[in-house]
């Protein structure tokens, strides 16, 4: 069962990397700093298989940063929880909604994708804060928290951190495509056909009748 949900959730996220956070990456990469000499409140944020993952710089190699992570569910071995967290596990963790805000090596938190540094200063309204309380209010945070991927996330942390308002792009980006897709009335049909199949396959039941006429219908009411 697990190991369908990571596969179901690593496809979604795949796609919703490729459609709408592709030119995300590609426009902060214009704006931010390709070989960096980090400083101690930069922001950080390195390209994940599955979305943009960010963090706070803390100084001498240590970053702070929110991950999902299963393996605190499983088990309180600390050496177990403490090396690099696998997108596996950190899949599982958004399934669980279990997170922490971690300190990490550079190296770690880079995942061995390019590190840029403060690529999102020039995308908010806000001005970024001072370094040493950007860091600090990093210090303070580290320890587990709720997850949520549309709600607390990584870049909710480190906007928060640096600027004073935790947001996030990729958030919106998410959610605008939902709207697309619901207000596109193509995939009320698409719905209709995908719930036939699936009568056609399993039978007639409550199971299968209900979602097949509620889904379109809130659809098609939505749009």
């Amino acid at each position: 069962m697990l190991d369908s949900l990571t596969f179901l959730f690593e496809k979604f996220f795949l796609f919703s990397n490729f459609n709408l956070f592709k030119s995300l990456w590609q426009e902060t990469e214009e704006c931010a700093v390709r070989c960096p000499m980090l400083r101690r409140g930069d922001l950080l944020e390195v390209q994940r298989t599955l979305f943009i993952h960010y963090g706070i710089y803390l100084g001498e190699n240590r970053v702070a940063h929110l991950m999902p992570d299963i393996m605190p569910i499983l088990t309180n071995d600390k050496q177990l929880i403490k090396p690099v967290v696998t997108n596996k596990r950190l899949i599982l963790g958004c399934i669980y909604r279990n997170a922490s805000i971690r300190v990490d090596s550079v190296e770690d938190f880079a995942y061995g994708a390019q590190i840029l540094v403060n690529g999102m200063d020039m995308k908010m309204k806000c001005q970024a804060l001072a370094s040493e309380d950007v860091a600090r209010r990093a210090e303070k945070l580290v320890g587990d928290i709720p997850y949520s991927l549309l709600w607390n996330n990584c870049e909710h942390f480190v906007t928060y951190c640096r600027y004073g308002t935790p947001v996030s792009q990729q958030t919106e980006r998410f959610c605008d495509c939902l709207k697309t897709i619901i207000r596109d009335q193509r995939s009320v049909a698409l719905t209709v056909g995908m719930g036939v199949m699936y009568i056609l396959c399993f039978g007639m039941a409550p199971s299968t009748t209900l979602p097949t006429i509620l889904i379109p219908f809130i659809l098609w009411m939505a749009g």
